[in-house]
């Protein structure tokens, strides 16, 4: 369990601490308050990573360090006050709890980040509270040099909140707006503001998203590398389990624990992918689909679990150097197809390799 005790003791141990991460067991207890943190960070003047999970009972935010760098908090729940002072952070990641009676005033907390941390370059928040207004309030920060945007589990986002995005932020690399509300027209929106510098687009539990803003993506972003588009596509309302997709800033696997309402796709839905840099695509849970055309030559992971629906016959992988394919509840018939097509494509590329010489 994490209490002052432990905090004072960390203190006074380590009296140049520049790293402190704090990751908690199933039935461990973060009893540490707002301002307990606040005393610790003002008092260390070489801390410059601090992750700390459980942090259900901070009650606030004030956080003010000229060596922060990064910042990671998870499981805050209704906090009173947001204030983090730190000019020379460049990475904060905020993970709101999904209760019903989370209610942190996320407008303020968006529109001070431009004045205390100008310096941001990836910012991932989660919230169930995250809303057209938060993101708006986000353009008004002027946080020009994000590079890495993430918005998660705020279905209350729309396109007025893309729009946001796009007259406030100039070059992004990377988008999460998983568990939003935006549309096709949304995602034209992301595909004209930054087709130049967007390497990874994530999209899943957007069940606005069509097959045909999917496809506009991958046609209209030449440096995407990575997109998820899982339980976009979505006929099945019942007996969904959580899944694992790609992204956050970390870079690790993350699990949805509880997915947002989502409404019925239309079934026997077509989806065809061509892209000669995507490396990673995820379509998880997308059971609206029931053919899928694949031309990507740089492919490496894609995954299918739960595509229930997906026929056999209706699929069609041209990726040479597809390595990992996951097929967790896949017909049967379906998982021999991908092991058969696999075969063929390394079988192709062997014989390119052969005649040029390789």
């Amino acid at each position: 369990d994490v209490d002052a005790t432990m905090l004072s003791c960390l203190a006074f141990s380590c009296p140049s601490l520049e790293t402190l991460e704090i990751t908690m067991a199933d039935k461990a207890i973060n009893n540490m308050t707002g301002e307990e943190l606040s005393r610790l960070v003002s008092e260390k003047h070489s801390l410059s990573i601090l992750k700390i999970g459980g942090c259900s009972n901070l009650g606030f935010l004030n956080l003010s360090s000229s060596s922060l760098n990064v910042l990671w908090l998870s499981d805050l729940c209704s906090l009173s006050e947001s204030v983090i002072s730190c000019p020379n952070m460049s990475e904060l990641s905020l993970c709101f709890t999904q209760q019903s009676t989370e209610c942190t005033d996320l407008v303020s907390l968006m529109d001070g980040l431009g004045r205390s941390c100008p310096n941001l370059r990836n910012l991932h928040i989660s919230s169930i509270q995250l809303s057209n207004e938060a993101v708006s309030a986000l353009e008004g920060a002027n946080l020009r040099g994000l590079c890495m945007l993430s918005l998660i589990l705020g279905s209350k986002m729309t396109d007025a909140a893309v729009a946001s995005i796009v007259r406030s932020c100039a070059s992004l690399a990377l988008l999460d707006l998983s568990g939003s509300s935006i549309s096709d027209s949304g995602v034209g929106m992301i595909c004209k503001a930054f087709p130049h510098t967007l390497s990874r687009l994530l999209l899943a539990l957007c069940p606005n998203i069509t097959t045909c803003g999917i496809q506009a993506a991958t046609a209209q972003l030449p440096l995407l590398q990575l997109m998820d588009c899982g339980m976009s596509l979505r006929s099945n309302l019942q007996n969904e389990k959580q899944g694992a997709y790609f992204g956050e800033i970390n870079g690790r696997i993350r699990l949805c624990p509880k997915l947002p309402t989502l409404k019925k796709q239309p079934m026997r839905q077509k989806l065809i992918i061509k892209h000669d840099n995507l490396k990673k695509l995820s379509l998880w849970g997308c059971s609206a689909i029931d053919a899928l055309y694949v031309k990507c030559p740089e492919l490496i992971d894609l995954n299918l679990n739960t595509c229930t629906n997906l026929h056999p016959e209706r699929l069609l992988l041209q990726c040479p150097n597809l390595k990992n394919v996951h097929a967790f509840g896949c017909q049967d018939m379906l998982i021999g197809a991908i092991k058969n097509q696999k075969l063929i494509n390394r079988k192709n590329l062997m014989k390119q390799c052969v005649s040029t010489g390789v």
